[in-house]
């Protein structure tokens, strides 16, 4: 049986708080779709549910970005326990591994993002990592972590070393793997991973180019991160997000069920 058939709207069996953070995060998952930030049904988004257990949503094991609605996102405790599995798909163990560390060590974490981009995976095998060479980069400068690779996430001992590396930061690189952005909200996750995902991009194209690269100096790299820094605590990330959730609503507004 198809398991997209099979799932059942879940809005009048959960609290208002938790099916807002499911259609925020259906709609991320869509919109990483539209941006190309995809790697098939592998990767992972996640978002804490509001209230006072330790559960969080995360997408199940099988669908596609483009397929994720409100309704078909796995609940899932601190533990591993699935809560509520609507599709029966269950959850991918490497996303549960990654995203469990950072919602149980974090407090203030809402959202986690991780993707598997072409221009991510080059750039977290670069020894050099991301460049301060764009307007986008310097969104990082000095506020970019690393881990480095260990194998596929399945092993929980990992997540002690994946928490010391990534420490205060809400942007990380896993070496040879991939990128991760968190955020206090879904909307600055969001933006923090829109901007991540373009400095690597910009850095593979400016790098196939073969020309000397300008590297922005210590004192400008700064200031434009202050800048992005400002932006941030101006609700910048609600403006971009809004912006990106009206273009979905035209598009497709199946997310929300």
């Amino acid at each position: 049986m198809n398991a997209l058939t099979q799932i059942q709207p879940v809005k009048d069996r959960v609290t208002p708080e938790e099916w807002e953070a499911r259609v925020k995060l259906a709609a991320a998952y869509r919109l990483a779709a539209l941006e190309g930030w995809t790697d098939h049904i592998y990767t992972h988004f996640s978002i804490r549910v509001p209230g006072p257990d330790r559960h969080f949503l995360i997408n199940p094991y099988g669908l596609t970005f483009d397929e994720i609605t409100a309704s078909s996102l796995v609940k899932v405790d601190i533990n591993g326990d699935l809560v509520d599995d609507p599709s029966g798909l269950g959850i991918n163990p490497a996303g549960f591994v990654i995203h469990s560390a950072i919602h149980r060590a974090r407090e203030h974490t809402h959202a986690v993002l991780h993707t598997h981009t072409t221009a991510g995976i080059a750039v977290s095998a670069q020894k050099e990592g991301l460049l301060a060479i764009s307007q986008h980069a310097a969104r990082f400068y000095k506020r970019l972590a690393y881990h480095d690779y260990e194998g596929i996430a399945l092993e929980l001992d990992e997540q002690q070393r994946l928490i010391a590396d990534i420490g205060d930061k809400d942007a990380l690189v896993l070496r040879n793997h991939g990128l991760l952005t968190s955020g206090r909200t879904i909307e600055e996750a969001f933006y923090n991973l829109f901007f991540l995902e373009r400095a690597s991009a910009a850095q593979i194209a400016a790098q196939a180019g073969g020309a000397e690269l300008i590297i922005l100096s210590d004192a400008v790299a700064e200031k434009a991160a202050r800048g992005f820094e400002k932006a941030v605590a101006s609700e910048r990330p609600k403006l971009h997000w809004d912006a990106a959730v009206r273009r979905l609503e035209r598009l497709d507004p199946s997310y929300a069920h």
